[in-house]
């Protein structure tokens, strides 16, 4: 008997980190919740840091997720703005590693494909298809709706994608 697989899908960011609880059982979703996280703009950069980290734990700990999938860093021409973002993506994939979760990883242009049937489309696209798919979905924000998203896209490849975080880990 299949149990439901509880997943958080996070599209991290600085100023705003997008998350999302969706469970999966056999082929089907469930949306549970969605949110984002906020960090102060006028803030220096560690404390912006503990702010998202502070805010992703107590969300783990509210929604008992058991595997987690983050969106993968793009690199643009800024260079600090793509350090800072890395940052942030450090700290979304360190909140649910230091509590045990399995953690995938997803480019945009899988996350892309998995939601809409393509690499390449724009936010609205992205929307449009998070409501098909989970019509009771409520998000408050573009990167809540993407996080979305890297849930879905994760429980369509999460066996792949624990299968090789398995195989990552061996000796």
């Amino acid at each position: 008997m299949a149990d439901t697989i509880r997943i958080i899908g996070i599209d991290p960011g600085l100023r705003r980190t997008g998350w999302a609880i969706v469970e999966t059982l056999g082929n089907s979703l469930h949306f549970v919740a969605a949110g984002t996280v906020r960090s102060q703009d006028k803030a220096d950069l560690a404390s912006r840091l503990c702010q998202l980290h502070d805010g992703l734990a107590g969300i783990l700990h509210a929604h008992m997720p058991h595997e987690a999938a983050v969106e993968a860093t793009f690199v643009n021409k800024d260079a600090v703005a793509t350090l800072k973002l890395g940052q942030a993506r450090g700290i979304a994939m360190l909140v649910p590693a230091r509590a045990g979760l399995p953690v995938a990883e997803y480019a945009p242009n899988a996350v892309k494909k998995a939601v809409i049937g393509v690499g390449h489309g724009d936010k609205r696209q992205i929307h449009m298809m998070v409501k098909v798919l989970m019509p009771k979905a409520r998000f408050d924000s573009d990167d809540a709706a993407d996080a979305i998203a890297i849930a879905i896209c994760h429980a369509h490849n999460r066996k792949s994608a624990i299968a090789r975080l398995a195989l990552e880990t061996q000796p």
